[in-house]
């Protein structure tokens, strides 16, 4: 079977939108500043967009509050085509161990790596769909993106293909289309580290966890 080409998809979707003039409302999973600012320059072009913060692999708090900052930093500082708000997720970094419980030693890029995918991903689809409660129960964001997708694939690292059907997968289950991606091409990579360097951005050397890290 021949293999997909996410951003060939991607830029059939963006072709379309663009001939129809709408603008969808677009749920970014976000890792961090470094591969957001290329992934935010490109698509708030075409989408009005909320970057989501969710990372429960970064156990440390201390390095996810580092991460999470230097995001939101970058958006006040970003200018945009469309609109780009921020949101942060809770820290769970224990809801992690727990999730990659036996796959402690497994290598990098095979199962543990998928179990995050899975993770970030599906809770990303979860709040497209349903959007977010404040400690009180009441409702502070509705939900109801048109679309969600993730910035993961922009790393030379992380497999794009297993991404994708990991993205598409939740977003069958939740009814919010995935985006489909694959943001290195097209130089994106390279464009990310230029953006880092302008702005100034805190680059980490490791994706997050601690096995990473090791």
């Amino acid at each position: 079977m021949q293999a997909r080409n996410y951003q060939r998809e991607l830029d059939a979707i963006i072709a379309d939108l663009e001939k129809e003039g709408r603008v969808p409302r677009l749920l970014l999973h976000s890792c961090c500043a470094p591969c957001s600012s290329y992934v935010l320059e490109y698509l708030s072009r075409y989408f009005e967009i909320t970057a989501y913060y969710y990372n429960p692999n970064i156990t440390d708090e201390e390095e996810y509050r580092k991460r999470a900052d230097e995001l939101a930093r970058l958006i006040r500082e970003m200018e945009f085509i469309h609109p780009v708000t921020y949101r942060e997720g809770p820290f769970e970094g224990e809801r992690f161990l727990k999730a990659v419980r036996g796959h402690e030693n497994a290598k990098e890029g095979t199962s543990r790596c998928e179990i995050c995918f899975r993770l970030r991903l599906f809770e990303t689809a979860r709040a497209a769909k349903e959007g977010w409660r404040d400690k009180a129960g009441r409702t502070v964001h509705p939900g109801g993106f048109d679309y969600f997708t993730t910035t993961l694939t922009i790393s030379p690292l992380k497999n794009a293909a297993v991404l994708n059907l990991v993205g598409e997968e939740a977003g069958r289950q939740y009814g919010v289309p995935f985006l489909p991606c694959d943001f290195k091409k097209k130089g994106g990579y390279a464009r990310s580290v230029e953006l880092s360097a302008k702005y100034g951005l805190y680059r980490q050397n490791y994706c997050g966890c601690v096995f990473s890290k090791r």
